[in-house]
């Protein structure tokens, strides 16, 4: 038989039907494949391997009746910060150590609901801060790729690099992820895989924890446009426990794919020619535009002029709301307490102990732009520029514009460690410089894999759309998935 990890969520689904192999062996696959690899990897901060025989179990007696909803025994794995009934739940922090919430998130929910498995719970960036999941409090997690030639660690990405790791890796068929500032498409690209950050409201962020609530979006990380797009169609709903989800019909996403592209303008905007930006980078754009010009879509270049304030306002405005949201983890009522003199003292030593340098960076940066004296100079002024550069994407749909194409991240995938990277948080934070202002203005961006670096890593492209019209850009990503063809990291692991 066919290795069964190897297999589309897509193909998977039809196969099941067909009844050509059960989900319980299609799960003890993945299970088997992450106990081989995850010592290496690091992707599962915890794994669920009876929970996810018995899902399967349930599944197959649906299936044999020729029953079970869209996902029905596919095996997937959840990051941690995703509330699971019963389960780790921790968004890889020290503060919430042991935490096991009573509630399942409403994006869980959803997927248990279409039949899912669930494999476990993936590493990511502490509270989902950071571009490269060196931040988790379990550990950093390892890329699946390495360069050609050489045995060094890789980042994965972040803040969902577990997610993006165990899909690249084949621990699990697709994987739940979510996206602050690039942290869905960011990881994407340095795997290989094909990462949507939807449109804001459109998966709801109850039982998500948060980080920071304007920005903060569920989406899917999987292996192909089409899986992404059957993951999507799945996860999002309007959810009344979420006020900012939004009330609209989910569309079929999958029957986009494949769909022509001819007629459909494509917005090239100056502003993404970055400073320093790498060849490689513009020559893998000037591809993707002759990808979609050959497959008949019209080219045009347009202007975004507030781009370039949109790494500063995001690094105010995200902080800002991070201090707010992360003011509850305080010892009292779960998580991590360390004891003091008195409660103040008990709520310092908490907060010390149990949370990282990353995060504690984001909570002070986030504290002082809110402060008496600096709320007008900072945070207001940042959201004014927020406007902006929403402003700057309506005009170009305004103008016609269905779709804008970008570089995905300004590098391929570096080293673990990196002391450039370490010793100027700054340079850490522009890995999102391609992917922020989609967050700002509450747009959806697509990640897919457009090619290789000249040392073997993967890189992406970013599609960018127009509020709910995650369907075009499926469309226009499978044009350029089956013209950049897939990638697949050497295994080295296991």
């Amino acid at each position: 038989m066919t290795d069964l990890t190897k297999l589309t969520i897509a193909d998977a689904r039809e196969k099941l039907k067909a009844k050509e192999f059960t989900s319980v062996e299609l799960t003890e696959a993945f299970i088997a494949n992450i106990e081989a690899a995850n010592p290496a990897i690091n992707a599962y901060v915890a794994v669920t391997a009876d929970k996810a025989r018995d899902m399967a179990k349930a599944s197959d007696a649906k299936l044999a009746k020729g029953e079970g909803g869209a996902l029905e025994g596919i095996p997937l794995g959840i990051k941690d910060l995703f509330a699971t009934e019963g389960v780790h739940t921790q968004a890889c922090s020290h503060i919430l150590d042991g935490f096991k919430p009573k509630y399942e998130s409403t994006v869980t929910s959803n997927l248990w609901a279409d039949g899912a498995v669930m494999l476990g719970k993936l590493n990511m960036d502490e509270f989902a801060m950071g571009s490269s999941n060196e931040t988790s409090y379990y550990g950093n997690v390892i890329n699946p790729w390495r360069k050609a030639g050489s045995n060094e660690d890789l980042v994965p990405g972040g803040s969902s690099g577990g997610s993006a790791a165990a899909v690249a890796a084949r621990l699990c068929m697709g994987a739940t992820a979510t996206d602050t500032g690039g942290s869905i498409r960011q990881p994407a690209a340095l795997t290989g895989t094909v990462g949507i950050k939807p449109t804001y409201g459109r998966c709801s962020r109850w039982g998500v924890v948060a980080f920071a609530s304007s920005l903060d979006q569920a989406g899917p990380i999987a292996h192909t446009v089409r899986d992404s797009a059957i993951l999507l169609k799945s996860m999002a709903s309007v959810d009344p426990k979420d006020t900012t989800s939004v009330d609209i019909a989910v569309p079929d996403y999958e029957a986009a794919i494949g769909k022509s592209v001819k007629g459909l303008k494509i917005g090239i905007p100056a502003e993404y020619r970055v400073e320093g930006m790498s060849e490689e980078i513009d020559a893998l754009w000037q591809k993707g535009i002759q990808w979609l010009k050959d497959a008949g879509a019209e080219i045009v270049d347009i202007s975004l002029p507030n781009t370039k304030y949109a790494l500063p306002a995001y690094y105010i405005v995200a902080p800002a709301e991070a201090s707010s949201n992360l003011a509850r983890y305080d010892g009292v009522r779960y998580g991590l307490r360390v004891p003091g003199n008195d409660i103040v003292d008990m709520y310092e030593n908490t907060r010390a102990a149990g949370f990282g340098e990353e995060v504690k960076r984001r909570i002070l940066i986030g504290t002082y732009v809110l402060s008496a004296g600096y709320y007008d100079a900072y945070y207001l002024k940042a959201q004014k520029v927020r406007s902006l550069i929403k402003r700057d994407f309506d005009l170009a749909w305004a103008n016609g514009v269905d779709a804008i194409l970008t570089p995905a991240t300004p590098s391929a995938a570096f080293a673990i460690g990196d002391k450039e990277m370490h010793a100027d948080p700054v340079k850490m934070y522009l890995q999102d410089v391609f992917t922020v202002t989609v967050n700002m203005a509450g747009l959806p961006g697509l990640s897919v894999p457009a090619g290789l670096s000249s040392e073997g890593l993967p890189l992406g492209l970013q599609l960018i759309g127009k509020p709910f019209d995650e369907s075009t850009l499926f469309q226009l990503g499978s044009v350029i998935e089956e013209a950049a063809g897939s990638f697949e990291p050497t295994q080295w692991w296991g």
